[in-house]
């Protein structure tokens, strides 16, 4: 399927739709979107601010989600499919795919297996009458925080519990997904939301679904969201050491982190990663009011993801991200504006260049000799050295927050250029070799 999303061959950092190199940006108001009213206008909004990213966690605990499978008499019965769930899915992926949206699933979201949602939960054996708490060895009750990992759901394979009863129905689900999702080639695979699973039990994930993928003729591109917020932690390394289970990387939990660390955090994985490999951002967290870093922090985030040439930003749902409000469209439409103008594929992360540079004042990525895109967070000056690069070039201010650029000035190569962005706020700044 050439039109599938995949590695860029020429550029391995990026993907590649339809025969073209694609950065992915997005944000959207939830993550299990399938299961929201209004998705058409949803996605028309996303589009016509440049988004083309969406996650996708396969997700029922939210009030008026539907569960995959259906009740019979006050029981669910896991061999019976709900209609409504599976319509939802069906329709969600057609309308992405005729928007050329990638989606970003989410296979096992660890909320929906403990505390409330877990009492609610279909495959909780007080749920249905499939299985029985003896017959299954799950519990009915998980009192614990979902990152504790105390439900042995997440211990079904072979690996480890060998719970076959259970591993059946899990399977049968997995399945049903694929049904739907090879269909398509729009769809990243991811295994699970922030886990802190064992390794066995991603890697068992990834190779079922890379296995039912060859069955039917396709491939496809899985990864591993690990719960660590340092990508130096131990956890990551089954996914940044591991491509022959994951084709590519998700960094999500690096957006924790704030100002110069998040940068120097993922260039550092990036410095790593052999063979190079996409790194995808599925959500940035970020929002005034939460815990997670107030809006600015959201914002600047994704502007560091994406000139620190990371595959894919996107911000998080509210209450943890902005999600597609206002300011998240502002942000999505001017990244678009900056990447159209030019070929970031073909650029690469060089601060080095940045001269008289405070912690987190700008960022840059660059073709040297041909052109160089900066980030400023806050209207901080920087020097750009230009020393061996002489002649005329074009300086172009981008006002982010306005999605407008301003009209471009000249400036003389062969020295360190004094760049002062126009005004305090989020700016960028565009200098390409002028042809005159």
């Amino acid at each position: 399927m050439n039109g599938k999303i995949q590695i860029s061959p020429d550029h391995p950092r990026y993907w590649q739709y339809k025969g073209q190199p694609t950065l992915l940006l997005g944000g959207s108001v939830e993550d299990n979107l399938f299961q929201i009213s209004g998705i058409r206008e949803h996605l028309d909004l996303l589009q016509s601010v440049g988004g083309n990213y969406v996650r996708c966690t396969m997700s029922c605990r939210d009030p008026e989600n539907a569960w995959p499978f259906a009740k019979v008499g006050d029981l669910y019965d896991l061999d019976v499919w709900d209609l409504a769930f599976w319509q939802r899915f069906n329709r969600f992926l057609l309308l992405t795919a005729e928007r050329d949206i990638i989606v970003q699933i989410e296979v096992w979201d660890r909320f929906d297996y403990a505390r409330e949602f877990w009492a609610a939960n279909p495959f909780n054996p007080l749920n249905n009458s499939t299985y029985t708490a003896e017959e299954s060895g799950l519990p009915t009750v998980v009192e614990g925080h979902a990152g504790k990992n105390e439900n042995s759901f997440f211990r079904t394979i072979p690996a480890e519990d060998n719970q076959l009863t259970v591993l059946k129905y899990q399977q049968r689900l997995v399945d049903e997904y694929l049904r739907y999702a090879l269909a398509y080639g729009h769809v990243l695979y991811c295994m699970d939301n922030e886990t802190s699973a064992t390794a066995s039990w991603g890697a068992y994930w990834s190779s079922y679904i890379k296995a039912r993928a060859a069955e039917v003729g396709a491939t496809v591109e899985t990864t591993e969201m690990w719960d660590a917020h340092d990508l130096a932690d131990p956890q990551h390394r089954n996914t940044f050491d591991h491509p022959e289970l994951y084709s590519f990387v998700d960094v999500s939990q690096n957006n924790h982190q704030v100002g110069q660390a998040h940068w120097d955090n993922m260039q550092a994985v990036r410095a790593r990663l052999n063979p190079l490999r996409p790194m995808n951002n599925v959500k940035i967290y970020g929002a005034d009011g939460f815990r997670f870093g107030d809006t600015r922090d959201g914002t600047e985030r994704f502007w560091r993801n994406i000139i620190g040439g990371m595959a894919s930003a996107r911000f998080h749902r509210p209450p943890a991200g902005i999600g597609l409000d206002e300011t998240a469209q502002a942000h999505l439409k001017s990244a678009r504006m900056l990447t159209d103008r030019m070929r970031i594929f073909d650029c690469e992360p060089r601060n080095d260049l940045l001269r008289d540079r405070a912690d987190n004042a700008a960022y840059l990525t660059a073709r040297p000799g041909v052109e160089y895109a900066l980030y400023f967070p806050d209207g901080q000056p920087v020097g750009l050295d230009l020393a061996t690069d002489g002649g005329i070039w074009s300086l172009g201010w981008l006002d982010i927050a306005a999605s407008a650029w301003r009209e471009p000035v000249v400036v003389q190569g062969g020295q360190v250029v004094a760049l002062t962005p126009p005004g305090r706020g989020h700016w960028a700044a565009l200098l390409q070799r002028s042809n005159g």
